[in-house]
């Protein structure tokens, strides 16, 4: 078996079992045993879980973000033409359709995973996703802020996380979702049609005056231990 072959292998095993399981209940007997290779095999290619669990980020991310940047690229450097809030979401929904997940699974399997990175108790991932794709997420944020109301930076924060929790709740069980719609309204929808729903929506809320809220800032806390795997 060539080692390309065994990677992707251990990789699609191990997508579809964090996404199914979790990080912390999938052992990596469980994912050797589903990708049919041995221990020593993952040790070798990935040296530890919490490695792995970055790599299966890092699959999808890697071009994600480099396919992203390139057209930030483009459309800063355009005919002048201004950036809006839509143009900005826009270009997120399009550079997330262009790209499919290598595995074969659909995309909802990442939209799940992506959940799971601030849901369950894995700093290390937060770590590695802020180290490594950090630049780009700060652009698009910087470009985000010039559209939008005058709001603090801690609202933004907010805001942009209520955005990542309703396209990742939505993609994650769109399989379910849409055969409701399809139940309920003899509708059917495809995924990119859901995502193109979701974009006045979205926009509306990045776009709502601010809530007024008086935030009080604490003192930093003492980093927690939260490598659980």
């Amino acid at each position: 078996m060539a080692q390309p072959d065994t990677v992707e292998r251990i990789l699609d095993a191990a997508e579809s079992l964090f996404a199914e399981k979790g990080f912390a209940e999938t052992s990596l007997r469980q994912i050797t045993g589903k990708a049919q290779v041995n221990l020593a095999a993952v040790n070798y290619h990935f040296g530890s879980k919490k490695s792995l669990i970055q790599a299966v980020f890092a699959r999808f991310l890697d071009p994600f973000c480099a396919s992203l940047d390139s057209a930030l690229d483009q459309h800063q450097n355009g005919d002048g033409e201004t950036i809006t809030l839509g143009s900005l979401l826009q270009l997120l929904v399009e550079q997330t359709l262009v790209l499919k997940p290598r595995s074969g699974h659909d995309l909802s399997i990442f939209m799940r995973l992506l959940g799971m990175a601030f849901t369950e108790s894995q700093g290390h991932l937060r770590r590695f996703l802020n180290e490594r794709y950090g630049t780009t997420w700060r652009r698009y944020m910087g470009l985000l802020q010039q559209t939008g109301p005058q709001i603090s930076p801690v609202e933004l924060f907010w805001r942009v996380h209520f955005m990542i929790g309703t396209v990742a709740f939505s993609m994650s069980g769109i399989k379910a979702l849409r055969a409701i719609s399809e139940s309920d309204f003899s509708t059917r929808v495809s995924t990119e049609q859901v995502m193109r729903l979701m974009l006045p929506f979205l926009a509306a809320g990045m776009q709502a005056p601010g809530a007024g809220l008086e935030l009080t800032r604490q003192p930093p806390r003492e980093a927690e231990q939260t490598d659980v795997v």
